[in-house]
């Protein structure tokens, strides 16, 4: 087997390794199943590259970018290193290059995407071409509900099965659960030889702030910057566009990038990207895994991520040449709830909404940081650190003050409401604002009511959020969003601790959110699981979700929470058909109660008479025996039970002209006492 060190020299062109690379090199050359997780910029490349080379047979890459492919294997093709990929990008004469290198036994390293093991020649090829070792690259692909999986990436376990040979999987991205989950679906839960190598980069400036005028914020980084390769990440395709032709506007070379573009025009800026310098792209987050341009100088999130894992991954395209790089990610109250509802009206079951939620929890812990951002980043990913010096608190520590009081006071208000409702209310009744909710549930009443008026509502809203960053209370998905006290919330409610708070994060919260949301901050995560019922139903039907039901419909179901099929059919938007189609599984979203209701009893709904029919049927069942329990059994059909409810017929005469003359004995007094306290 050829020495390591000659190669790394001739070939890649470096005279030492970087730390972690030699002994994965040695792992994976032995042929033995590995895992490495390492920082972007790392050298995870050269981790399989390098074996490559120094074992026989082909070594077959699985990466999911076309674009990451093709620059990889130009590069190696520079450097002599007989490389070729199989994708939709190639060319004819490309493709026919790859073939006739393979059959004649020349290839070293072949590039595949995973959606190309969907087709069942695959298989066979690679049986055919000698495969002795499968790279993954970008490993947390595999996990189906990371914000990066890849379905075909399910098939690379089956893939080293067949082939009987060992597999290297390589990310930057993983936590213990994502790594734990990549050895269950490509190693079949085989432990793999796995290397840790840290997540710091240290060459990267971290930095948050809450919004205060974002545009011009943003305006202002990048001005400082000016000439620097950047990216701006946006959370909507429109703001991409305004965002880009603000910085154009104010002097800078910039472009927008988001998935609604025509390929070709995608392809353009990753072009521009690639060559110019000083471009500055601001996408979405279509635009990034697989960038393999090391000089990006900083990256600014003009929007608050969706996780702790995508912020880490996003903010790594920064600095890949190791020279000093900067970050700015900016978050406000907006941005929570965007993420709480893309969360909650999500298809994955609740147990994986909750780890999103908490994942999301960690993130706003990072933003609201008292001290060092660096040691809490890499906390999370499990490695201890002491201050870096490097982001912006260790710059200039915040100011914080004793915040045990606001906090005591607003976990009272959630204990004495029995932690069934969100931070909007909870906030009314701290802040003494007299709603109808407030009236109706009569916490006007409450100790707590008005006990924290001298506190603005944003700056509530700012002592809330930081209380989710330092994990006090989590929402609750069974309880639509409701905030729920964690352990570590208890003895600081019990006095038995006391807690800081950042000061400057609270005291620049003054104003509203510019865009009035669809719904009260009470009402906001009903409506999120009522828009995931209706957009299951719509995909199961494959139709547009406002043809189940339109988005004003939705909401007055989520303001006036409906508790019957009545109360249902009284919705705007509810007609007879829909109801009797839908009634049912929106009322359990309501409810929290499966109702299983009769095509009669949604057919009266309608006419607002299902709940004499309910009625009727329960007394029907305590009957059936007659009043002792030990008659026949006796009962009416669903139209004669129908009949009764919608006829209200008001003497027994009239009920034995419905039921005969036997079942009007048996149930008239009780059905006539029902229909009497109805009418």
């Amino acid at each position: 087997m050829p020495d390591a060190a000659p190669l790394l020299r001739e070939v890649f062109g470096f005279d030492a390794f970087r730390p972690g690379q030699e002994e994965i090199v040695g792992a994976v050359t032995a042929g033995e199943n590995v895992l490495a997780i390492m920082p972007t910029g790392g050298g995870k490349s050269l981790c399989f590259q390098l074996p490559a080379l120094m074992r026989g047979g082909v070594t077959v890459v699985i990466s999911p970018l076309i674009a990451l492919m093709r620059d990889q294997v130009r590069a190696l093709q520079e450097a002599g290193v007989a490389a070729g990929a199989l994708t939709s990008g190639n060319t004819a004469e490309e493709t026919d290059a790859v073939w006739e290198a393979l059959e004649r036994g020349d290839l070293k390293l072949l590039y595949m995407a995973p959606e190309r093991l969907a087709a069942g020649s695959a298989l066979g090829m690679l049986r055919r071409i000698g495969v002795s070792l499968i790279a993954v690259d970008e490993a947390h692909c595999v996990s189906q509900w990371g914000h990066d999986f890849r379905p075909d990436y399910l098939r690379i376990g089956e893939l080293r099965r067949d082939l009987g040979v060992p597999l290297a999987a390589f990310t930057a991205t993983a936590d213990a659960e994502t790594q734990d989950e990549i050895v269950v679906k490509l190693f079949d839960g085989a432990e793999p030889r796995r290397f840790l190598r840290g997540f710091d980069r240290p060459n990267i400036h971290l930095a948050f702030a809450a919004k205060d005028s974002p545009r011009r914020q943003i305006l202002d980084f990048a001005g400082a910057r000016k000439g620097r390769s950047g990216i701006v990440y946006c959370g909507t395709r429109n703001k991409t566009e305004v965002l880009a032709q603000a910085l154009r506007e104010d002097g800078h070379s910039a472009c927008h990038y988001h998935g609604g573009m025509e390929a070709e025009d995608r392809r353009v800026v990753e072009a521009r990207f690639a060559r110019e310098d000083g471009l500055i792209v601001v996408a979405t987050v279509a635009f990034g895994m697989g960038i393999d341009k090391p000089d990006i100088r900083w990256v600014a999130h003009a929007d608050l991520p969706k996780s702790i894992e995508a912020y880490y991954q996003e903010i790594g395209r920064a600095g890949r040449d190791g020279a000093p790089a900067e970050t700015l990610t900016l978050f406000g109250p907006d941005d929570i709830r965007l993420r709480r509802s893309q969360i909650d009206e999500g298809l994955a079951p609740p147990d994986r909404r909750a780890a999103d939620h908490a994942r999301l929890n960690a993130l706003l812990g990072l933003a609201e940081a008292l001290d060092c951002r660096r040691k809490s980043l890499l906390g999370y990913f499990g490695e201890e650190a002491g201050n870096c010096g490097h982001c912006d608190l260790c710059d200039t520590p915040p100011e914080t003050f004793d915040g045990t009081t606001p906090v005591r006071m607003a976990l009272s208000a959630i204990l004495r409401t029995g932690e069934w409702f969100g931070a909007g209310h909870l906030i009314d009744i701290l802040t003494g604002t007299e709603t109808d909710k407030i009236r109706a549930r009569q916490h006007d009443r409450l100790p707590t009511f008005a006990v924290g008026r001298d506190r603005t509502r944003p700056q509530w809203q700012a002592i809330f959020r930081q209380m989710m960053g330092r994990d006090l209370v989590r929402p609750d998905p069974e309880r639509h969003g409701a905030l729920r006290m964690t352990e570590a919330a208890k003895p600081i409610l019990r006095g038995e601790a006391g807690i800081e708070l950042r000061r400057d994060t609270i005291r620049k919260a003054t104003r509203r959110p510019a865009v009035k949301a669809m719904v009260s901050d009470e009402d906001a995560p009903l409506l999120s699981a009522l828009k995931a019922k209706r957009r299951a139903l719509a995909e199961a039907a494959r139709v547009p979700a406002y043809v189940i039901f339109p988005d004003r419909t939705l909401i007055e179901m989520a303001e006036t929470r409906p508790a019957t099929l009545d109360a249902m059919a009284g919705i705007a938007g509810v007609g007879a058909k829909k109801l009797d189609r839908y009634g049912a599984t929106f009322l359990e979203v309501i409810t929290g109660e499966a109702r299983a209701a009769h095509p009669v009893q949604r057919r009266l709904a309608g006419r607002g008479r299902a709940g004499i029919y309910d009625q009727l049927l329960e007394v029907q069942a305590e009957l059936a025996r007659g009043q002792g329990g030990i008659d026949k059994p006796l009962s009416c059909s669903a139209a004669q039970l129908a009949k009764v409810a919608e006829l209200t017929p008001g003497d027994r005469p009239g009920l034995e002209r419905v039921l005969g003359d036997r079942r009007a004995e048996r149930f008239g007094d009780a059905f006539l006492d029902v229909l009497g306290a109805a009418d």
